[in-house]
């Protein structure tokens, strides 16, 4: 095993929540941080896993983290910068350039990543920023009530290295330092009567309960040309498979609606408008649109496919014996590549034919070879057991009756919005929760493990429930989550005080609060009202 040195602050995990913690550890003095990644490309949701932008609908009033809107600018900036795009889209406000449905900023992931590699440039110039990629946590050492290292794994090569660091930041899409550190943690389904939540399960609490996974991917059409894959391993069970709360079987094109669990009409096509009310399958994370570029320049629109049908809960993948976990994962790929191959062969047309053999898959887009996303879209993980518990009684509408907005934390230290929204459980019998939310702040007691002192989540990792982590755990969130807990790290080790001192300590807070603000980090809404189905994304069509 190799040594890797030490760090001031170690970041495990690249995803957003990793990125913006590195960028704020290191504006508020880190001299130097190491930020760690398994997969090729640096972003996570974003761009590993081919999520496009999913955001709360306030996301273009301005209000919001300054460096998560500088990443949001860049995107837009380099489309401007280095895409033949038509006089008309180049003046759209707002710029979409996929015209994706689910957001404002529908973007292709490599697009994102540049952008992201030109954020982290400068740092690492300056020899402030060592960024690992390739490496997996594998082991973290522990003495007392700290972590003292982490052990990383070369997945190339195969070589361990292990970094020292006076604080260690767990970004990962799973929490996975967290057992590995052996930190007080929750996984799957709280219980009602440990929580007090109105969507809570009854009866014992369940940590194999957890969300569906969904291995994303990306898609091109070319009607008239052939692309069929082959026919999937186990393809007849995904294709015939009936969910009990389902309409019909689960691969069709009629779907139990997200919020009512009523049925629901999602075609892949419902023609070839642009309009915005558009809600077809293949405009909801379009990321590329061919008519917002120069003629002939796409000859085909490209969409992100993560669609209701590609929901996997079979199984769970997380705390479960390692075989289970690959057996869950290999199964959620092959749900995807299934449905695929149903729409290419067996699904019923919009012009009243049989299949779409034009669709295309586009690993060129993801990075890979099959038209698969890196890494699998992860919707929750292990949570911390923090000093505060960010509880659906503090977010959601209903849950607040009477209430005209979320509670306030004195303890403040980022701002979120985002409806509760959790897909299909494990356990098999369960549709979704889709609740209105009002826009909520994140207190610091949330960041802070009971027992450990330098260890801090910046993922979806931190302390809320199963409930509330439906509305934590997208990217926009993540972001502010993530910027919060770099601070803090390097906010402590520059005052040589554990970060819950800073919680604990008045003069403190308030000091740090007021970095946070000259940060760019907003711990405050202004007063907007709740998020429901119609404020879901804010969505505007361009002028």
């Amino acid at each position: 095993m190799e040594r890797g040195g030490r760090a001031g602050i170690l970041v495990v995990g690249g995803g957003l929540g990793g990125i913006a913690a590195a960028l704020s550890a290191l504006a508020l003095g880190a001299r130097h941080v190491v930020l760690t990644e398994e997969f090729p490309w640096l972003g996570g949701q974003l761009t590993s896993q081919g999520v496009p932008l999913d955001e709360g609908p306030w996301i273009e009033s301005g209000v919001g983290s300054r460096s998560y809107a500088a990443l949001r600018e860049g995107i837009r900036d380099g489309y401007r910068r280095r895409y033949p795009l038509t006089e008309a889209q180049r003046r759209a406000v707002p710029f979409n350039p996929g015209m994706g449905n689910v957001g404002t900023l529908c973007a292709e992931p490599a697009v994102a990543v540049r952008v992201i590699e030109e954020m982290l440039g400068p740092w690492q110039g300056a020899g402030r920023l060592t960024v690992l990629r390739r490496h997996k946590p594998v082991a973290a050492h522990a003495e007392g009530d700290r972590i003292r290292a982490v052990t990383l794994r070369d997945l190339l090569t195969g070589r361990d290295t292990t970094v020292e660091a006076a604080l260690v930041l767990d970004a990962t899409e799973t929490g996975e330092l967290l057992p590995l550190a052996g930190v007080e943690h929750a996984l799957g389904a709280e219980s009602r009567d440990d929580t007090g939540e109105l969507h809570a399960i009854e009866g014992a609490a369940d940590p194999l309960d957890q969300q569906a996974l969904t291995w994303c991917m990306a898609l091109s059409h070319h009607p008239g040309e052939d692309h069929t894959i082959p026919r999937p391993e186990g393809y007849a069970a995904f294709r015939d498979f009936r969910p009990p709360f389902w309409p019909g079987p689960l691969f069709g094109w009629t779907v139990s609606n997200h919020v009512t669990h009523e049925p629901l009409d999602r075609p892949l096509f419902a023609g070839d408008s642009d309009a915005p009310t558009l809600f077809d399958l293949w405009h909801a994370r379009r990321i590329a649109w061919r008519r917002g570029f120069e003629p002939g320049f796409y000859d085909s629109d490209i969409t992100v496919a993560n669609w209701p049908q590609m929901d996997y809960w079979w199984r769970p993948a997380l705390g479960v014996p390692a075989a289970d976990a690959a057996l869950a994962l290999d199964e959620c790929r092959r749900c995807t590549l299934s449905f695929l191959h149903w729409m290419q062969t067996e699904a019923p047309r919009h012009d009243g034919g049989t299949g779409y053999p034009g669709l295309k898959p586009r690993g060129d887009v993801l990075g890979t070879a099959d038209g698969l996303a890196q890494n699998v879209y992860w919707r929750e993980g292990y949570r911390i057991v923090p000093e505060q518990r960010l509880l659906e009684g503090h977010i959601g509408v209903a849950a607040r009756p009477g209430a005209t907005s979320a509670e306030p934390f004195h303890d403040s230290v980022a701002i979120c919005a985002y409806r509760i929204d959790l897909h299909p459980s494990t356990v098999g019998t369960r549709d979704t929760v889709d609740i209105d939310t009002f826009p909520f702040q994140v207190p610091l007691g949330a960041l802070l493990p009971v027992r450990v002192e330098n260890l801090l989540p910046a993922c979806k990792n931190l302390g809320t429930t199963r409930i509330t982590n439906g509305a934590a755990r997208v990217h926009q969130n993540e972001w502010s989550i993530g910027e919060a807990s770099g601070a803090l790290a390097a906010f402590a080790l520059a005052r040589g005080v554990p970060p819950r001192a800073v919680r604990s300590r008045p003069e403190l807070l308030a000091e740090f609060q007021a970095a946070l603000h000259r940060l760019g980090a907003p711990i405050a809404w202004p007063s907007y009202g709740a998020l429901t189905p119609r404020t879901r994304t804010g969505y505007r069509p361009p002028t």
